[in-house]
């Protein structure tokens, strides 16, 4: 089983490295990538502190609701880890 993870829902201005279209969407991590300096901080040359990266999967029944044409297709995403936060209820095998 993966962790579970739901994508923050900010709408901040500026240089943003998260798609909007999977803001407050919940998945699975399906891999942890190594910790790379903030690209957020970085655009304004700015101090960047190392932030993990996550590849996070999601179903297109997730993405993209009842309507998705293949619903248990998934889509794979890197996400820094700041965007995400931890979904522990109704937790059930990863797809």
């Amino acid at each position: 089983m993966s962790d579970r993870v739901r994508v923050k829902t900010w709408m901040p201005p500026g240089h943003i490295r998260t798609p909007a279209y999977l803001r407050g969407k919940t998945g699975w991590i399906e891999r942890r990538l190594p910790a790379f300096p903030n690209p957020e901080l970085l655009a304004y040359h700015r101090p960047a502190p190392e932030i993990p990266l996550l590849r996070v999967r999601f179903t297109m029944a997730e993405v993209w609701g009842p309507g998705a044409e293949n619903p248990d297709d998934v889509l794979e995403a890197e996400i820094f880890a700041h965007w995400l936060d931890p979904v522990s209820e109704g937790l059930h095998d990863a797809p």
